[in-house]
């Protein structure tokens, strides 16, 4: 069920304000300019030629500041009123404060969904476009066991990596898709199914009005919100040259932690990974140590600490009969199969006759809450 949507009053400012971000020419900082100047979104659009010269805008920009789209306007203040939808201003205080703070903020926010997940802690997960079948199951039970503990993941709705990641987190909690489009155009099309899953248990967000279709500039500016809305970033495969080290880039500069898994020295895709861990960024190979990293920012949300026993997942286990209440049926009886000494997931995969996929992505559950220990070799024993 979509949560109540925060409404953003309509009034002059904002549709000024809205007539600012539909003008051609003009981005956030542009934008910034014309507001610190002015005051107003109202008085900068009546400020008039001789200023706007003097910031240096653009002659088609100041030619559309002369006579804004009126049109234009109320087209999107008409989309607002559908259900789900919602506008978000910076000065509104629901405006998720993290992004607030980084450079050239999105004046204005677009969105369908639950808003007020903006604000919850995030993870940014990104990466390739292309990437290898490991690459993409690693993201999504990355994704699902941090949306399981409560942490929601942020990812750009592209073919991939990002759909991996969104796919994850849907499976156990919440996710948003940060869009290089319009809030009602869907980019690549073949992810409108997952953009309608995401809309159910979570935000589709964009800095792009209603009715812009995707332009290559776009989706590096979209990167930043991404990271801007994100604890951190989280690369999982990606080229040398690619759009995922543009988010990595911008999360160093936002001053946010930057975590990529490595990869076989033999794999395109991991080098890009690998050049990031050389520059600083941390290197996370389980679930266990990124949690580690971000323990003091979610220490609100899940009061991490490492068990005595020295449990894998970093949460803290004093009652195991307790935490097998919540258990599904799967979870149960992998649970059962497992003895104190160690076995290889091959051999559970046998006994349960369980997917391969399905006894991976619960035994990291199970390993997650205490319940289960990873052991080298790639065994497992019950704690």
């Amino acid at each position: 069920m979509i949560a109540p949507v925060i409404a953003e009053p309509v009034t002059d400012e904002l549709r000024a304000l809205i007539a600012l971000v539909q003008t051609r020419g003009l981005g956030p900082r542009r934008i910034d300019q014309l507001l610190s100047r002015c005051g107003s979104a109202q008085a900068a659009l009546a400020a008039g030629e001789r200023l706007w010269s003097e910031l240096r805008l653009p002659a088609d920009s100041q030619a559309e500041l002369a006579r804004p789209h009126w049109h234009g306007v109320d087209q999107t203040l008409h989309w607002a009123e559908h259900e789900s939808a919602w506008l978000l201003a910076r000065s509104n205080p629901a405006y998720p404060p993290r992004l607030a703070e980084i450079a050239s903020a999105p004046p204005l926010l677009f969105g369908l969904g639950d808003p007020a997940l903006l604000c919850e802690p995030q993870l940014g997960v990104v990466g390739s476009r292309n990437p290898t079948a490991s690459g993409a199951e690693t993201t999504r039970e990355f994704a699902a066991a941090l949306a399981g503990l409560g942490l929601v993941i942020t990812s750009g709705l592209a073919m991939g990596i990002d759909s991996a990641a969104h796919q994850g987190a849907l499976t156990s909690g919440c996710t948003i898709a940060v869009l290089g489009t319009g809030p009602d155009r869907i980019y690549p099309q073949c992810n409108r199914e997952l953009a309608r899953h995401i809309l159910k248990a979570g935000a589709l967000v964009t800095e792009f009005p209603p009715g812009v279709g995707p332009h290559s500039s776009h989706f590096p500016r979209r990167n930043r919100i991404i990271s801007g809305l994100s604890l951190g970033v989280l690369v999982t495969e990606a080229a040398p040259r690619s759009g995922s080290l543009i988010t990595a880039r911008y999360a160093v500069e936002q001053g946010r932690e930057v975590f990529a898994i490595p990869g076989s020295i033999h794999n395109p895709l991991a080098r890009g990974c690998h050049a990031l861990i050389r520059d600083g960024a941390k290197l996370i190979d389980s679930i266990d140590q990124l949690l580690e990293e971000l323990q003091a920012q979610l220490k609100p949300l899940t009061e991490l600490s490492r068990s005595p026993a020295g449990a894998a997942t970093g949460l803290e286990v004093t009652d195991q009969a307790g935490l097998t209440d919540g258990l599904d049926a799967d979870q149960h009886k992998l649970l059962d199969l497992l003895g104190y000494d160690p076995i290889t997931p091959d051999e559970l995969i046998q006994r349960s006759q369980m997917p391969a996929r399905e006894v991976a992505s619960t035994l990291l559950l199970l390993e997650l809450q205490g319940l289960v220990n990873a052991h080298p070799g790639g065994r497992y024993s019950r704690s």
